[in-house]
């Protein structure tokens, strides 16, 4: 008994010892742009250290650049904190209703078929698609590995973003994800917005070819999106508004109230509920 204990506590310590150079070494935030190179090589070897293969992460930070706009974005978002009503009109709330009664008959098949396979009607996926990127017509313009580089650098996020970027080597490195690829200024990919994270979670093959592609594929996008929902506790033919059921998946799709409330108020009057 005291010798397998003694072992226990030998092979312990042998795994902390094994443990402890990544976790000393870890990259340090930073909240200016002078550190990031420092940052980024520093990271670079924790990565590998961690899975990431050598290969990958010299392709994936080949070209990255301590991504300016995103911080900017991230400190001035400013939209959230307007009334509903203005939320929905800075927004165009009413032309994507108008657009996505078109867009749901047009899509008729597809939005059927992610229907009967997640249980969310098209209402609250077009809605989400309207306001992320116009229904796909604006995907960002922001180097994606820059923008998360950049995030998991500044102090703000630091935690939340290296989880993210860390997902963004694995998009690579799997091939889902492009090292050019742009997007939003969070590092949001393709035509609903996905977190990286969110995409190994939940990104789904929608049109059948065998990939998943949130840039150049709506039903890959709404499907993924549909997933997302259930994954968060979507139950098929329940309510969507505030108060009812499935309004908590909506709540994890983005945390500001009145985002919430939109995607809730569109969704309905696209599904003509």
């Amino acid at each position: 008994m005291g010798m397998k204990k003694s072992l226990t506590g030998a092979v312990a310590a042998l795994t902390f010892a094994a443990a402890a150079p990544v976790m000393a070494n870890a990259a340090q935030c930073g909240n200016s742009a002078g550190g990031f190179p420092a940052w980024v090589e520093q990271f670079k070897e924790e990565a590998v250290a961690n899975g990431i293969s050598r290969g990958t992460v010299d392709k994936a930070f080949a070209n990255v650049r301590y991504a300016t706009a995103t911080i900017r974005a991230d400190r001035g978002q400013k939209s959230f904190k307007l009334s509903f009503e203005q939320f929905m009109q800075k927004r165009g709330g009413q032309a994507i209703i108008n657009r996505g009664r078109g867009l749901k008959k047009q899509n008729a098949a597809v939005l059927a078929r992610i229907e009967s396979r997640y249980g969310v009607p098209p209402g609250p996926l077009l809605a989400i698609w309207g306001m992320e990127t116009g229904f796909g017509g604006f995907l960002g313009k922001e180097h994606t590995i820059s923008a998360v580089a950049t995030l998991a650098y500044d102090c703000r996020r630091s935690e939340f973003f290296t989880n993210q970027l860390y997902a963004t080597l694995r998009l690579v490195q799997n091939g889902t994800l492009s090292v050019n690829a742009r997007g939003a200024a969070h590092g949001e990919i393709g035509q609903t917005q996905f977190l990286p994270a969110n995409v190994l979670k939940y990104g789904v093959d929608g049109d059948g070819n065998g990939r998943v592609d949130l840039v150049g594929s709506k039903a890959d996008a709404l499907a993924s999106t549909a997933n997302f929902l259930r994954g968060h506790g979507w139950s098929a033919g329940g309510g969507y508004q505030p108060g009812q059921g499935n309004f908590g998946a909506i709540q994890g799709w983005n945390a500001a109230s009145v985002y919430q409330q939109a995607i809730a108020v569109i969704g309905a009057a696209i599904d003509g509920t």
